[in-house]
């Protein structure tokens, strides 16, 4: 465990002085609920993809607790469960550890086993908690339903399974196949969520909405992906080995959409709401219908000057498409 070093002062209430995982020290709110530190201590700059704007090169922690003052000074009621979830945590690690043990567990499954599993895994994997606050960045940037980081930790599902499909893609690494499987089952229960424990997800991945989206345990995803609900990476049958789709960096997937075999999304490439693709997608292309085809034509595709997973932009091919009529 990080060494704490107890920093009270007269009239100053009790905090820590704790070492986190990445060596550097901050302090932790020990504050009941309903009290807060009048300041919080320096932040330190997050080190993102260039792809994100440098805006979004932000302590997502230091803003999560300062985004939990603000809340509970809003609405009290919220006082309690914002204390349990993430202020009286020393990082995002062990906030993230409990949120996913408390909306996992089971009567026979309870949340502290999970924790300490959880847990154990987050400490070990700073990649892990690197990607999570990348997914946090990508959610606050391009989700205008999101109103804040502690918004989506709490509550989008989305960011949720992904965190806790890392975990299991982590013990699946390790050969510990069935604590990733009941993770994934587990996951699959409560969000909704099926993504199989060996399939590989980058960072700065957000799963707007994320209701009945499917990953196939070969699939590959993947820097600074959007994927919408019920979209599908899967197989074409019961065919065994390399057999699932594999996403660029940058690509946006619409909702109902289903790519299927081992084929090939290219980066910065999109893919139209409701489509089946079965065909390799070339990069910075647009493909749309079923079966998917290129806007454009094969030969000569329209190509996008932007990078559709962050644009998120889902109908600018309808203004080329001579046949919607309404």
């Amino acid at each position: 465990m990080a060494p704490c070093i107890d920093t009270s002062r007269t009239g100053t209430g009790k905090s820590l002085l704790c070492q986190d995982d990445d060596s550097r020290f901050h302090y932790i709110n020990l504050f009941p609920p309903g009290n807060f530190p009048g300041r919080i201590s320096r932040s330190r700059t997050l080190q993102t993809s260039s792809l994100v704007p440098d805006f979004d090169r932000v302590d997502v922690w230091i803003k999560m607790l300062e985004e939990a003052k603000s809340d509970v000074e809003q609405e009290p009621i919220l006082s309690s469960y914002y204390y349990s979830s993430i202020t009286s945590h020393r990082s995002l690690a062990s906030a993230l550890a409990n949120i996913l043990s408390v909306k996992l567990s089971t009567l026979t499954l309870p949340s502290n086993t999970l924790f300490e599993l959880f847990i154990s895994v987050l400490q070990e994997s700073p990649e892990i908690m690197e990607s999570t606050k990348q997914d946090l960045l990508a959610a606050k940037e391009r989700d205008p339903a999101c109103l804040s980081y502690v918004h989506c930790f709490l509550s989008f599902k989305g960011f949720l399974a992904c965190q806790a499909h890392r975990i299991a893609h982590k013990l699946w690494t390790q050969d510990r196949k069935i604590l990733a499987l009941l993770i994934q089952n587990r996951v699959s229960e409560a969000f909704a969520v099926d993504i199989h424990p060996g399939a590989k997800i980058g960072k700065g991945v957000l799963l707007d909405h994320a209701t009945a989206v499917v990953i196939g345990e070969t699939a590959v995803v993947g820097d600074n992906v959007s994927i919408l609900h019920g979209v599908t990476l899967g197989g074409t049958g019961k065919q065994c080995g390399d057999r699932h789709p594999k996403i660029g960096d940058g690509v946006l997937i619409g909702a109902g959409t289903c790519v299927l075999g081992n084929i090939t999304i290219g980066e910065g490439a999109k893919v139209g709401s409701g489509s089946v693709v079965l065909k390799d997608v070339p990069p910075h292309t647009t493909a749309v219908g079923n079966p998917a085809r290129l806007m454009g034509g094969k030969e000569n595709p329209k190509m996008l000057d932007k990078i559709p997973g962050l644009s998120m932009d889902q109908t600018q091919y309808l203004t080329e498409w001579s046949d919607y009529v309404i």
